[in-house]
């Protein structure tokens, strides 16, 4: 054989050798594969990474939020103590009003308008457009109802029912807040508030005065205003159906 035979020969034999090699690679790997333990052990990693995750999530969604973005949850579903966000029944309605009528949070209910409605999950298309409250680009149903007077002037806030206030602060979006606990499981919000006369352990008769209408910044668009919140059993409860006729 003369060198040049040999020369091809050996050129063959490492060819042959490389083509083993690389074929060695998937032949180990279909080996690994046609192991039955294999895919139960891949799906149980990917469950307990997703698994992982959701905790995860979960768990940041029970701390603190910033200011802005927990007023924003909480005008949703429990801003002022709804833990359901859910409307009473109709029956309940008569409970709430039967100790004390609810009362108007104003002092004349003839100089003031209901600027903006209670969202009615069975109300017309026109309520649920018109209950609708923006903020930046959130959309959340309006939980109250919105009191304003025509001319925009401020007014006086009274206490729709005798209580103890349970709560006075001021909430980034919502402006400043004040809450009073009556008997029956009853609780009355009012946000958007000016000058607050009240602190909290405060009792308070049905009509007397707790602060001023005023301003926010979720509804900064209705200027001087009310907002109010009517809950029974820590379900919200649509106060136009509980307040007098003006």
């Amino acid at each position: 054989m003369n060198e040049q035979d040999k020369n091809k020969q050996t050129h063959d034999e490492s060819l042959k050798n490389k083509q083993g090699d690389s074929g060695a690679k998937p032949s180990s790997w279909n080996r690994v594969l046609s192991r039955r333990w294999v895919f139960p052990a891949v799906y149980t990693a990917a469950a307990a990474l997703i698994l992982t995750l959701v905790w995860f999530y979960q768990d940041a969604g029970q701390k603190p939020l910033n200011p802005d973005t927990a007023a924003v949850v909480s005008q949703n579903v429990s801003g002022s103590g709804n833990e359901t966000g859910t409307p009473a029944d109709p029956e309940a309605l008569e409970v709430v009003a039967s100790a004390e009528s609810l009362a108007w949070p104003v002092a004349s209910p003839s100089e003031v308008q209901v600027v903006k409605p209670f969202y009615d999950e069975n109300g017309t298309e026109e309520n649920h457009v018109a209950a609708m409250v923006q903020y930046n680009d959130t959309f959340v149903p309006n939980i109250g109802i919105d009191i304003a007077r025509e001319d925009n002037q401020t007014f006086d806030v009274k206490a729709a029912l005798s209580g103890e206030v349970t709560r006075v602060e001021e909430v980034a979006v919502f402006g400043k807040v004040v809450e009073i606990t009556h008997p029956g499981n009853l609780k009355t919000v009012y946000q958007s508030l000016g000058e607050v006369k009240v602190k909290q352990g405060d009792e308070v008769k049905q009509g007397d005065t707790l602060a001023t209408a005023g301003r926010s910044e979720i509804e900064k668009d209705l200027g001087n205003h009310v907002h109010f919140e009517v809950y029974e059993d820590g379900k919200v409860v649509n106060p136009s159906d509980l307040l007098a006729q003006r």
